[in-house]
């Protein structure tokens, strides 16, 4: 399983907010491409950094911070927020991401979310499921978490495995930022209802987002078949150490 850091941007700067709200933010580097280094130098090969002031604004904004990580690290960096348009797609790639995330605009906007991955192909582009809990499991969130759709979140997902879709970004809404465990129970329905679809078998991505909370979550959802786990604020108030994810990264889970 992949151990993916979060970089949240606003104002060019590493913060974090719990359960999306804007009014929580935290400031804990002034610098993202500091702590993208501290990263990298725990043997970490993967980020993943959200433009929280592109979500808001519905298009592209903090790609030199992007483009700055990129240039003078050598991880891995899938992004998102706010990537409406090809224009912010170009720009995005331009500015040295492997892989961008497209939640808002796989909702409000298949025909151009479709032909993103028609146009760079399942490996370059990463289906954001959003979501707030309900008792089917979830309704996908949109516009970086303010907005609520009446989609369900599983369907969501095996709609998207037919159009070819590989990667997953699922994020509990409500566990965003609280660090109180992660959705095991979610994540294992997702897996399991997205295994065969239409009598054929499906290897989902499922990258498991929303609560990290301490180390020993991180073996379970590798256990469980999340493909990779997105951690941020775990890591940032010390609740999981960068050395314990180095021990993770190499002891192979």
């Amino acid at each position: 399983m992949r151990i993916i850091p979060a970089i949240d941007i606003i104002d060019g700067k590493c913060v974090r907010l719990t359960k999306g709200d804007y009014n929580t933010k935290k400031i804990y580097n002034e610098n993202p491409l500091e702590v993208a280094k501290e990263f990298e130098a725990a043997g970490i090969e993967y980020l993943h950094v959200v433009d929280l002031d592109g979500a808001k604004a519905n298009e592209i904004i903090n790609y030199k911070v992007l483009e700055q990580i990129a240039s003078k690290t050598n991880l891995k960096i899938d992004f998102g927020g706010g990537l409406k348009s090809d224009k912010d797609l170009e720009i995005a790639f331009n500015s040295g991401t492997n892989q961008i995330t497209g939640g808002s605009i796989a909702v409000k906007n298949r025909p151009v979310f479709e032909g993103w991955i028609s146009t760079y192909g399942a490996q370059k582009i990463i289906l954001g499921a959003d979501f707030y809990p309900d008792n089917s499991g979830g309704k996908i969130a949109t516009n970086g978490w303010q907005e609520e759709s009446s989609l369900e979140l599983i369907p969501f997902i095996k709609d998207y495995q037919q159009k070819g879709i590989q990667y997953v970004i699922c994020t509990d809404i409500s566990k965003d930022g609280m660090l109180q465990g992660p959705s095991f129970d979610v994540y294992n329905q997702i897996l399991k209802e997205s295994a065969i679809s239409n009598g054929v078998e499906n290897s989902l991505k499922l990258i498991a987002s929303g609560g990290i909370s301490s180390f020993e979550e991180l073996p379970r959802l590798a256990e469980n078949g999340c493909e990779g786990v997105i951690i941020g604020k775990a890591i940032y108030e010390n609740k999981i150490s960068l050395k314990q994810l180095e021990e993770f990264i190499v002891n192979g889970y």
